[in-house]
């Protein structure tokens, strides 16, 4: 998803000030982003070449994968970030998971600095993208064979919580959508039947298959009864062994990790679309009702200065029932134009399925008295 960056934004601006300083300068500073997200940034006058940066995020599972703090492939994977800049520190400080030492001297000048100090900004993303994709790899192993495993519950965001089931030959995600408010569901419910429709077309055969159901799926059954509270459904994807080859697993990682930003941000941006479309319709509608007037205004204020610069002394006045004809004509004529409607992609389908009333049939018959 281009929409969505990995990098924190603030600890980008933190390191650019850091790296940008004409002179050392000493930062002891920390962040917190997603409410359970925790960055420190510390650098001292004495070591003006070095600085260290300490992280404390949740685990992505609480299951014995990752139990015992981060798994080597995901340090390998910060390692990776930049070899020569980014250095882990052991142990890690106290009440962090990872303290990484970056050597400032060694990021290179010009664009590239800009580059290498996006890269150190997602290690956030890294980590919980390299515990995933150890799940998804698991889809081979022999262990799956035998049966479906037990639901892996995982939690991105403390409000935002989906499962990740393994099964013969494919892995479940299992998405349990929430919103706050009535219009949300709305928006979010016919999104996701589109979403769905769309998915198992032919031309998306690639992606990896999608259903939206009101109900959870029967392989979270015995799961706690808050987990499965919802009001927009459960959205489930078929990971696939080749969606999860080669460069396909960073992206199909990192829009498992989005989805529910995904959603949140087109529903916010349908409600935009028809908060701006209902106001420019009001507007004209005002502007209608608001024509007539000031054409009987100008006709009236038109006609007396005739009246007055004629010799005549007669006063010239329109009949009455001419007066009202125009102005019933001028008003039908822009209530014509602006009979248009708000369209919205997948809204008709919805209110083809919940807004029409349903017929009533009468199996009495009845007879004309004479």
């Amino acid at each position: 998803m281009a929409c969505f960056e990995r990098a924190s934004p603030s600890l980008k601006k933190i390191l650019l000030q850091l790296y940008r300083a004409d002179k050392p300068i000493e930062i002891d500073h920390h962040l917190h982003e997603f409410g359970s997200v925790e960055y420190h940034v510390q650098s001292s006058l004495s070591d003006p070449q070095h600085a260290y940066l300490s992280i404390s995020t949740p685990q992505l599972s609480q299951g014995d994968l990752l139990s015992y703090g981060l798994s080597h492939y995901s340090m390998e994977m910060v390692k990776a970030i930049s070899l020569d800049v980014v250095e882990i520190v052991q142990p890690a400080k106290e009440g962090y998971q990872l303290t990484l030492r970056l050597n400032l001297s060694k990021i290179p000048r010009g664009k590239d600095s800009m580059k290498v100090i996006s890269e150190i900004s997602t290690v956030q993303a890294t980590i919980l993208s390299s515990q995933l994709k150890e799940m998804l790899w698991t889809v081979n192993s022999e262990d799956t064979f035998q049966g479906m495993c037990k639901p892996i519950k995982l939690v991105y965001h403390p409000r935002e919580t989906f499962y990740v089931i393994k099964q013969p030959l494919k892995i479940a995600a299992v998405f349990p959508m929430r919103f706050k408010e009535h219009s949300d569901v709305i928006i979010a419910t016919a999104f996701l039947q589109e979403l769905t429709d769309v998915g198992s077309s032919k031309k998306w055969a690639k992606v990896p298959p999608c259903c939206w159901a009101p109900i959870p799926p029967p392989e979270l059954r015995g799961e706690p009864f808050e987990d499965l509270s919802t009001n927009g459904g459960f959205v489930t994807f078929d990971i696939y062994p080749r969606h999860i080859e080669g460069k396909r697993l960073d992206k199909t990682v990192w829009s498992l990790l989005n989805f529910y930003a995904y959603v949140k941000y087109h529903v916010k941006c349908t409600k935009g679309f028809i908060q701006r479309r209902m106001r420019k319709r009001l507007e004209s509608l005002v502007e209608t009702l608001q024509g007539p007037n000031l054409g009987e205004d100008e006709q009236t204020e038109k006609v007396q200065g005739n009246a007055r610069c004629s010799c005549v002394g007669k006063s010239v006045r329109l009949p009455k029932f001419k007066m009202l004809k125009r102005k019933y004509g001028d008003f039908t004529r822009k209530i014509k134009k602006l009979r248009f409607r708000i369209k919205i992609h997948g809204f008709r389908r919805f209110r083809q399925r919940w807004l029409t009333i349903p017929k009533f049939s009468s199996s009495m018959g009845y007879t004309k008295l004479d």
